[in-house]
């Protein structure tokens, strides 16, 4: 049992009602991909996102830029801000996202656009995050690829939406109690690492640093 799930118990005793994604999205797409071979699609304004870039947290922008001639050409499509996007392909399947810039996406993303009057949406994307290896269990082939159809069928939890928004506040929280932690850690490491190093090199000249001798032997 995942913490979502802990407090759902507790939130709501009498259980919560599961249904799947494909009902309560408005909408479940991909996008696509300009041709690679042509200059004039790509290094324009227009955001445009591959899956390596979902990493469980929120997009603002995108490594690479497509130009209008390039979303005209491809199925690259625009999507609104705050769809959870998940990833389909690959090393990164199962990785969840929310854009919090309107964008486009390849075809590995699948982006779901929610019903915000039964979900809120960061309360789907901690779901789905908490559900990564099961989503992951759901591929097929060699990479372990999924699909749009697949990710339909996966079924969440659906409470009050004020019920949502409190497991949502409290796992806000975390998230930001969780990285704060980690900054601390990473500059407390770096200080220690560096304290270290300038003692190595302290002892290290103490010990290559001799004094000159004399023809006589006598130390200057």
């Amino acid at each position: 049992m995942n913490e979502i799930e802990k407090m759902l118990e507790s939130l709501c005793p009498d259980g919560v009602e599961f249904r799947e994604l494909g009902e309560v999205a408005i909408k479940i797409s991909s996008g696509g991909t300009p041709k690679t071979s042509v200059n004039e699609y790509y290094g324009g304004d227009i955001p445009w996102l591959r899956t390596q870039e979902v990493n469980f947290g929120e997009i603002w922008d995108t490594e690479i830029k497509i130009t209008e001639k390039g979303l005209r050409n491809s199925s690259a499509k625009w999507i609104p801000k705050n769809c959870v996007i998940v990833a389909m392909y690959g090393a990164t399947v199962g990785r969840v996202g929310i854009n919090k810039i309107p964008m486009t996406t390849n075809q590995a993303c699948a982006n779901l656009e929610l019903d915000k009057d039964i979900l809120n949406y960061r309360y789907v994307f901690y779901y789905l995050s908490h559900q990564y290896e099961y989503i992951k269990s759901l591929g097929t082939g060699s990479q372990t690829n999924i699909n749009a159809q697949i990710l339909k069928k996966v079924k969440i939890p659906i409470p009050p939406l004020e019920i949502q928004e409190k497991i949502v506040k409290v796992l806000d929280i975390f998230t930001e109690l969780e990285a704060t932690l980690e900054a601390t850690l990473e500059a407390t490491l770096e200080a220690e690492l560096s304290a270290r190093k300038q003692q190595y090199e302290y002892y290290r000249n103490k010990l290559l640093t001799f004094d000159s001798i004399t023809d006589r032997g006598v130390r200057k």
